[in-house]
């Protein structure tokens, strides 16, 4: 087991789960002012969720590095994991990758039907994304998206319909995990150019990628004020808003072009919390208006 959460980096679940939990509390409190009854009680549909949230993540990671195994096998940043190490055979990694698709697409029959419909484009992307870096450098924005479709799908999964204010939340999500995710792939620009392969990076070069990056966030940030206004939040989620829009400025400060020694300190640690923190304190703020 330990070798499988490995494989999928399932720490880095942090980045969003919290936003899927939010689009789900999202949805509680949607039901909730609008008097309509849940369909199922709400624990089940938290685990639901995150068992959606769960497999779906173990599939994409799976996935990812089953196909881009003899990539990670060349590169000295990547050639100690799981299936180039040896610590995973590739037939394993993908009876992973089946059973996990398996499991996701089981939880959303349980959900309801319209989950159960939507979850083969919500694969689509998630696992998609793995093949992206070979043809196209907008793969950031493809994971970014894949991401997005937590607190979207949540939501879903109580409500069955789509409404704006977790479309905005989705957009937050798709920008600020395209833009620091573009951050991170500078540290391969090199061996990614004598690949071919794909990237923002390898396309304009780290000066311009870091100005995308910049861009990209301050797309992220306005959405995350505008959900903000849409639910009508209060001082707590100002403060998660506050904090979530500081790192995201702070992980700029601390990574520069000529500078990449810092990049998983703005990749991991700075973002891990900004979502935390931001998913605690809305969803607090929602509970206390249930």
């Amino acid at each position: 087991m330990k070798k499988y959460l490995s494989l999928v980096k399932f720490s880095h679940t942090i980045f969003a789960l919290p936003f899927a939990l939010l689009g789900l509390f999202l949805a509680f409190h949607y039901m909730d002012i609008r008097g309509l009854e849940l369909d199922k009680p709400w624990w089940q549909s938290l685990i639901l969720v995150l068992i959606c949230m769960v497999t779906a993540r173990n599939a994409a990671m799976g996935f990812n590095r089953y196909i881009d195994r003899d990539i990670d096998a060349q590169n000295e940043r990547t050639k100690t994991r799981e299936i180039p190490a040896g610590v995973i055979s590739p037939n394993k990694a993908r009876l992973f990758v089946i059973v996990n698709v398996l499991l996701f697409i089981g939880a959303t029959w349980f959900i309801n039907r319209l989950c159960f419909f939507l979850s083969p484009v919500a694969l689509a992307v998630i696992l998609g994304y793995s093949v992206t870096k070979r043809f196209t450098a907008l793969c950031h924005l493809i994971l970014g998206l894949g991401l997005a479709l937590a607190p979207v799908g949540a939501f879903i999964a109580v409500t069955g319909a789509f409404e704006w204010p977790p479309v905005i939340l989705g957009i937050a999500v798709l920008t600020w995990v395209s833009g620091f995710d573009i951050i991170y792939a500078l540290q391969d620009d090199q061996f990614d150019k004598s690949l071919k392969l794909h990237s923002i990076p390898v396309a304009l070069g780290r000066e311009r990628s870091l100005m995308v990056s910049n861009l990209l966030h301050v797309v992220s940030g306005s959405m995350i004020v505008l959900f903000g206004y849409l639910i009508e939040g209060g001082w707590l989620f100002g403060l998660g808003a506050l904090v979530f829009l500081g790192l995201l400025l702070y992980q700029h400060l601390i990574v520069s072009s000529k500078d990449l020694s810092r990049v998983n300190l703005a990749f991991f640690t700075t973002n891990g919390i900004a979502s935390v923190i931001f998913g605690a304190c809305s969803i607090a703020e929602l509970l206390m208006g249930i």
